[in-house]
C-alpha cells in the first residue's frame, strides 16, 4: 500500500515552491504537467515503503521554466506560474487541502510583502543544483535521478558494517580458543598424576619378580 510524504508550500507572485520531505528517497520520479498536476513517486526506509502524491495545483504552470532538485532529504521543486499572479490556495478545488500538505512557514511571505521582485534573492538555496522539468522528459527522465539521493553510498555503506561485525564475531571466537589451553598448574598435577601412575607400575612389577624366585 503506497503511502504520501509530507509536502510543504509556499509561493511569490510568480513562482511556487513544493518541498517533498522523503529523507534518502529511492527511485524518485516527479512530473509536472501544464494544467497544473504534479505527481511524485519514491520509495524510502529500511523497509523500502513505497510513497505516491498527486497534487491538482490551483492554477497552470510553465514546464518548461520549472525546475526540480532531488536531494537527500527532500525533493525541493520551483513551479514558475503560467501567469503572474498570488493563489488563493495550493490545490484546486473546495475541499480541505490532505492532512499532509502543509504551508511552509521558512519560505513564505505575505501578498503585500511580495511585488514580484523577492524572487529566489531572499531564499538559501545551499548551492542546490536544479533540473527543469522541461529537459527531463517527464516522469521517465527524472528516474534516473534516484541516485542522486546518495542511496547508492549508503548502501555500501551498510555492507562495510555487516563486514566489521563479522571480523568483530570471528575475533571473539578467537578468543575462545586462546583460553582453552590448561593453566600451568593444572599441567604439574596432570604431570604428577602420570608420575605416580608409572611408579606404581614399575613397583608391582618388583613384588611380581620377587615372588616368582
Amino acid at each position: 500500500m503506497s503511502r504520501h510524504p509530507e509536502v510543504k508550500w509556499a509561493q511569490r507572485l510568480d513562482k511556487v515552491f513544493i518541498t517533498v520531505q522523503l529523507p534518502d528517497s529511492k527511485d524518485s520520479k516527479v512530473n509536472l504537467e501544464p494544467d497544473g498536476v504534479f505527481t511524485f513517486s519514491g520509495s524510502a526506509g529500511s523497509e523500502n515503503h513505497h510513497y505516491e502524491l498527486k497534487l491538482e495545483l490551483f492554477d497552470k504552470v510553465n514546464v518548461e521554466e520549472s525546475k526540480v532538485n532531488i536531494g537527500v532529504r527532500s525533493i525541493f521543486c520551483i513551479l514558475e506560474k503560467a501567469e503572474k499572479g498570488w493563489w488563493k490556495k495550493l490545490l484546486r478545488g473546495d475541499g480541505k487541502p490532505p492532512h499532509y500538505v502543509k504551508v511552509d512557514w521558512d519560505k513564505w511571505v505575505d501578498e503585500d510583502e511580495d511585488n514580484g521582485t523577492a524572487g529566489l534573492g531572499d531564499m538559501d538555496l545551499g548551492g542546490m543544483d536544479f533540473s527543469k522539468f522541461g529537459d527531463m522528459g517527464g516522469m521517465g527522465g527524472l528516474g534516473g535521478m534516484g541516485g542522486l539521493g546518495g542511496m547508492g553510498g549508503l548502501g555500501d555503506m551498510d555492507m562495510g558494517g555487516m563486514g566489521d561485525d563479522n571480523e568483530f564475531d570471528g575475533s571473539d571466537d578467537d578468543e575462545q580458543e586462546v583460553s582453552k589451553p590448561e593453566k600451568s598448574g593444572d599441567k604439574a598435577e596432570s604431570a604428577k598424576a602420570e608420575a605416580e601412575i608409572k611408579g606404581g607400575s614399575s613397583e608391582e612389577k618388583k613384588e611380581a619378580a620377587a615372588a616368582s624366585t
